[in-house]
């Protein structure tokens, strides 16, 4: 057996590394941070076939280093890997409960119902830029708060707890060196949810989380450690994975200026500049984990039974098998051969609508507003969020005019 790839934590070249991993088979044993041991499955049809596959289970319980004590719960991605109760960490029938209620609120009709409030939320961040200073950090002043003013406002959380979550989960999905640091983030995530359940059972609202709470499946309403865990996953996939798709796709037309013509002049559709960003830079990187249950065949490698098994979307999205020998270019016509970006099978995330409402709402608005935007510095001095998980920059400096 090869020796395992190192993953980068800083995510200096995720195009490269994603490369690197494909190149080496469809199952890849790794070294994630602080030598803990998993593997990757880094080709399309791999990841479809186990992504459906009823080996490979959520539950942290079939992890056998887990369970030896060899991964400390200050291990930086811990939050990640064994997250609390809800849709994340659950199979079969107790995932189709919690499942259901979320997916529910997120249906492609309700989410369509939303495009009014989206737009209203992005003509007022585009006001307010072009208010404001010709150079400025479009994540922070307008990726970052659509999606999240968006979630927050289904979810009923002001507009003055976005900065203090926004602070929580770039900590939560970063690689940080003290293990005290995590830790200290997910206590302060889970207080957060923690006291929005205690809100929403003493005062119920219209809004999402007060819906949630009410609920009744054939299992039972929700437990408050189930609605805090999945009130976090909800925030967390609400803002994250748009945040990181409305970035990637601005870098990617500005450094394809005859893609952007392409999509300036009509000739091709702003849907697919969405999946095509999203294939070419997913937001998620790698998604941690599942877990075999049995010795798994993958190709001509055996992954044993009770490890941890990563889907490296870097690597899957540029898979030639699937997308043809230009899969490393970005290009807005080719035909639209499906991705994996957002999963598939019974965990595929189900406020998927949502997040391409919100980057075509928000991409051709941006381009409308300032026809002259430019990345402020040199693509080279981009610097990528320090994270093995979520694909984006730690800023995105432009020029609006």
């Amino acid at each position: 057996m090869t020796a395992p790839i190192a993953l980068d934590p800083m995510a200096r070249d995720n195009a490269a590394e994603g490369a690197l991993l494909r190149a080496a088979g469809p199952a890849v044993a790794v070294e994630l941070p602080g030598g803990v041991a998993a593997w990757a499955v880094t080709q399309h049809a791999a990841a479809r076939d186990l992504l459906t596959d009823a080996r490979l289970v959520k539950d942290a319980a079939h992890w056998a280093a887990y369970q030896r004590g060899d991964v400390p719960k200050t291990w930086p991605l811990i939050g990640l890997a064994v997250p609390g109760p809800s849709m994340v960490t659950t199979d079969g029938a107790e995932h189709r409960r919690l499942r259901a209620l979320v997916a529910q609120a997120f249906t492609p009709r309700r989410v369509e119902l939303m495009r009014p409030r989206v737009e209203e939320i992005t003509h007022g961040l585009l006001d307010a830029l072009a208010a404001g200073e010709r150079e400025v950090d479009l994540k922070t002043a307008f990726a970052f708060p659509l999606p999240m003013t968006v979630i927050c406002s289904l979810l009923g959380v002001p507009e003055s707890d976005h900065g203090h979550l926004r602070d929580l989960y770039e900590r939560f999905f970063g690689i940080r060196p003290n293990p005290e640091g995590i830790q200290a983030t997910i206590a302060g995530l889970n207080a957060f949810v923690n006291d929005l359940v205690a809100q929403r059972r003493s005062a119920p609202g219209d809004d999402l989380a007060s819906v949630l709470l009410a609920a009744d499946t054939e299992g039972g309403a929700l437990s408050d450690a189930e609605a805090a865990a999945t009130l976090r996953v909800i925030i967390a996939a609400g803002h994250e994975t748009t945040v990181n798709l409305i970035g990637n796709a601005v870098r990617a037309l500005l450094a394809h200026p005859e893609q952007l013509e392409l999509v300036r002049s009509g000739k091709v559709g702003w849907d697919a500049v969405v999946e095509e960003s999203l294939r070419w830079t997913p937001p998620t990187s790698n998604f941690l984990f599942r877990f075999t249950t049995g010795d798994v065949e993958v190709g001509e490698v055996v992954i044993p039974k009770g490890e941890p098994v990563l889907i490296s979307y870097n690597a899957i999205g540029r898979d030639p098998a699937q997308h043809g020998v230009t899969a490393e270019l970005f290009d807005i016509t080719r035909d639209p051969i499906r991705h994996l970006s957002f999963g598939h099978g019974p965990h595929v995330c189900p406020g998927s609508p949502l997040a391409r409402l919100e980057a075509g709402v928000a991409l051709p608005a941006l381009f409308e507003r300032f026809p002259d935007l430019a990345v402020a510095v040199p693509d080279a001095e981009l610097r990528p969020s320090p994270s093995l998980v979520v694909n984006s920059l730690r800023e995105l400096p432009v020029r609006l005019f």
